[in-house]
């Protein structure tokens, strides 16, 4: 009898005992830039879905390139960036891994004061080489140099037949773009969604080019931007780039089929911003997002040529094979 109530009792124990929860996987993430181009990231975090897969990610705000070369020299796991910072990096012998796509158009536009525009005739109908001539002569801000949005630039200056380093640039904190532009520092500026968007809304300027409207129209599709990691990341803890690209695909779901909830993620990560340009710069951010965000190598193959048009990289230098640069097994 006491042999049965020592098995009963040990059974209503081991019952009630908590199952041990297994610990996350902890992940270190370089962000380079307060943009709604890295909506993924900010629903995958903010909504829970990396938590739900099993992982603890930490974001760090690291500026501008230096959020690929963190990456590079082995101090964060993965980094968000520009899919041409990807191809550029593997040129000079850097070799990253492409696991998720953010958008597969350019996502970069160009603004210019409205009153600038007016008083050089602007049309915005007109054929592209003819909007982007009308850089001749006014301070374009960018965020760092050689950025995706600096190498946009460049390569409009190009087309509209200017020389691009007769373009004057200023460099500016995303963020701080429209102060600038307000103090009259800068007369536009070539950036991603909300900071474009913004001015639109105000009435304060003009668009001059727009990636994500497809200009220029030989460079669709484009992977603008990727998640990337080092391939050993994903060759030592396969698990990890699974869940960080489940996710992911999982925030492509909700900006495609729940706008409301993505909205109010980015109204929470952009408080600043009026509810009409994040409304505004959400249409934008839906036109680039592919579902599933799966890197293909003609996105990837146009950022090479986008490299070599915008003057960043020589011909010559350019890569002949993107082998083991992307895979979207882990979105699929």
């Amino acid at each position: 009898m006491k042999a049965m109530r020592w098995i009963l009792l040990a059974a209503g124990l081991g019952a009630a005992a908590p199952a041990m929860a297994a610990e996350p996987d902890a992940v270190n993430l370089a962000i380079p830039a307060s943009s709604f181009s890295f909506t993924m990231e900010y629903i995958a975090m903010d909504q829970g879905l990396l938590a739900k897969q099993g992982l603890a990610v930490k974001e760090l705000n690291i500026a501008g390139l230096g959020s690929i070369n963190a990456l590079i020299a082995g101090s964060v796991d993965f980094a968000l960036a520009s899919g041409a910072s990807l191809t550029r990096a593997a040129a000079r012998g850097q070799r990253l891994l492409d696991i998720v796509a953010l958008s597969d158009h350019s996502f970069v536009q160009i603004v210019l004061r409205k009153e600038a525009a007016q008083k050089a005739g602007f049309d915005p109908k007109a054929p592209l080489a003819k909007r982007a001539a009308i850089l001749k002569g006014h301070t374009m801000g960018i965020d760092s140099i050689n950025s995706v949005n600096h190498a946009y630039l460049r390569l409009m200056a190009r087309t509209g037949g200017l020389d691009p380093e007769s373009i004057p640039i200023a460099v500016v904190a995303a963020p701080s773009l429209a102060a600038a532009f307000a103090a009259k520092q800068i007369d536009g500026f070539a950036m991603t969604p909300p900071w474009p968007e913004k001015l639109l809304v105000e009435g304060s300027a003009v668009l001059v080019t727009s990636g994500p409207d497809g200009d220029p129209a030989n460079l669709s599709p484009m992977v603008n931007s990727v998640l990337l990691t080092r391939n050993e990341v994903c060759a030592q803890r396969k698990g990890v780039c699974e869940k960080m690209g489940r996710a992911y695909a999982q925030a492509a779901m909700v900006i495609r089929d729940h706008p409301d909830q993505a909205i109010a993620v980015l109204e929470k990560r952009f408080p600043a911003l009026d509810r009409k340009t994040v409304e505004a710069s959400f249409a934008v951010l839906r036109k680039v997002t592919p579902v599933p965000p799966a890197p293909t190598l003609d996105g990837i193959r146009n950022n090479e040529t986008f490299n070599v048009m915008a003057g960043l990289l020589k011909p010559e230098e350019a890569l002949k094979s993107f082998d083991g640069l992307f895979t979207d097994k882990y979105v699929r």
